[in-house]
C-alpha cells in the first residue's frame, strides 16, 4: 500500500459528476452467498447492496475474506455449486437479473457486456490452449470477427498491455509466461470486447509499478472512450485514492461504509475504515515506529453473529454493540455522494449514536 493524500482524492470524484449518468448500469440488492464446509455453513456475503453507474469507478476494499471477490463472482454466475450457493438477492444489469439467468444467458453476457479480470493469474488461463486461442475465441464469439481480424485484435491488445513481440508470443502457452505476464494476458482478454462493465479483481497485484501505471491508464482510456463502468477490488488504497469515484468498505461479508472517495479518505466514519487508513505507511513518520495494525481477528462466519461483527476489535464499542447489529445510516458527507456507515458510535465524539 502507498501513502495517500486526501486532498488529492478530489479529481476522480469531480470527474464522476460529468462522466457518469444517474441511472445505474448495475444494481445489486440484498445479496447473500454461503459455502458449505466441514466446519459448517460459512455465510461469506451477508446482505450486500450497491449500484454502479456508467462511466464511474467503484472500489471495493477490505481484508482478505471480507467477501469482496465472492460478491462479484456471484454476479457473474461463477460461484462453484457445490459448495457455494446464492441464498437470495438480485443483481440487475441492463434490466435483467443476472442471478436468475440461465447458464446460456450468462454466457452471452460474460465477456461481451461484463468482463472480469481474475485475481489469480496462475490458474485463470487454460494451460492447454495457446494465448492466441484464448484471446481470439472471445472476439470471434462475441464480435463475430474473422480469424484474421481476431488475430490482429489479439496482437493489438497484447501490445497495449505491454507484452513485447506480441505476434510471436501469441503462439506461446500460459506456462511460458511469468505471473505478471499472465496477468497482462488476462487484462488483454477482459478488454478485447470493450465491455460496458469491467470487474477488476486485484488487476495490478503481480505487476511492477511502471506496468501498474500503464494498466490503470489503459483502463481509464477505455472508460473515457466507451463510458465503461469499473468495479475495482483491491487492497491498494493508493490506487483507490487515485482512480475511484466511490468506495465500498467490506467487513465480515457486509458493507460497513459507503462514500465518495474524497469524503471517505478525509473523514472516515467507521472504526474499521479508520483502522485501514491508519495502517498505511507514512513517509513523514519515524522509520523506527512500527506500522499500525487493527488488533484481533475477523469473526468466524460459520457461526451466528449477534450484534456488531467488528465490536471485539473496536475501541469505540458500547454495550449495545453486543446485541444490536448496526445498519448503514447517513453521516456528514464532504462530497457529492451520500456518506453511510454501519456503526453505533460517532467516531468524531466517541459517543454512541441514537
Amino acid at each position: 500500500m502507498t501513502q495517500t493524500d486526501p486532498q488529492n482524492t478530489t479529481t476522480a470524484t469531480e470527474s464522476s459528476q460529468t462522466k457518469s449518468s444517474d441511472e445505474p448500469i448495475l444494481r445489486v440488492n440484498d445479496l447473500h452467498v454461503s459455502f458449505k464446509t466441514d466446519e459448517g455453513m460459512v455465510r461469506a456475503v451477508r446482505g450486500v447492496s450497491f449500484d454502479v453507474r456508467a462511466g464511474e469507478t467503484v472500489a471495493i476494499v477490505g481484508e482478505s475474506g471480507s467477501g469482496k471477490s465472492v460478491t462479484n463472482l456471484a454476479m457473474m454466475g461463477l460461484v462453484p455449486k457445490p459448495p457455494g450457493n446464492i441464498d437470495s438477492g438480485q443483481a440487475f444489469f441492463g434490466g435483467r437479473d443476472l442471478l436468475s439467468m440461465s447458464d446460456r444467458g450468462l454466457q452471452s453476457v460474460r465477456g461481451r457486456h461484463i468482463a472480469m479480470i481474475f485475481q489469480d493469474p496462475m490458474t485463470a488461463l487454460n494451460p492447454l490452449m495457446t494465448v492466441e486461442q484464448q484471446l481470439t475465441e472471445m472476439t470471434r464469439l462475441h464480435l463475430s470477427l474473422t480469424r484474421h481480424d481476431a488475430r490482429k485484435r489479439a496482437i493489438e491488445m497484447l501490445g497495449l498491455v505491454g507484452i513485447t513481440a506480441p505476434e510471436k508470443r501469441l503462439r506461446d502457452y500460459p506456462h511460458q509466461f511469468s505471473g505478471g505476464m499472465r496477468q497482462r494476458v488476462m487484462i488483454a482478454m477482459a478488454l478485447s470486447c470493450e465491455p460496458e462493465l469491467l470487474i477488476a479483481d486485484e488487476p495490478t497485484t503481480a505487476l511492477d509499478v511502471t506496468i501498474q501505471a500503464q494498466i490503470m491508464e489503459l483502463l481509464a482510456d477505455l472508460q473515457a472512450r466507451k463510458g465503461t463502468a469499473i468495479v475495482l477490488i483491491t487492497h491498494d488504497l493508493g490506487v483507490v485514492a487515485g482512480v475511484a469515484d466511490r468506495v465500498l468498505v467490506m467487513y465480515a461479508g457486509r458493507i460497513v461504509e459507503k462514500a465518495d472517495v474524497r469524503s471517505l479518505f478525509a473523514a472516515p466514519q467507521h472504526p474499521y475504515t479508520i483502522g485501514l487508513l491508519g495502517s498505511l505507511p507514512n513517509v513523514e513518520s519515524n522509520r523506527d515506529e512500527p506500522l499500525a495494525a487493527i488488533p484481533g481477528q475477523p469473526p468466524d462466519l460459520s457461526q451466528p453473529i449477534v450484534g456488531c461483527s467488528f465490536r471485539d476489535r473496536c475501541e469505540h464499542r458500547f454495550e449495545r454493540c453486543q446485541t444490536d447489529d448496526p445498519i448503514l445510516t447517513p453521516r456528514e458527507s464532504l462530497g457529492s455522494e451520500p456518506h453511510l456507515a454501519a456503526c453505533h458510535a460517532d467516531v468524531n465524539t466517541g459517543e454512541t449514536r441514537q
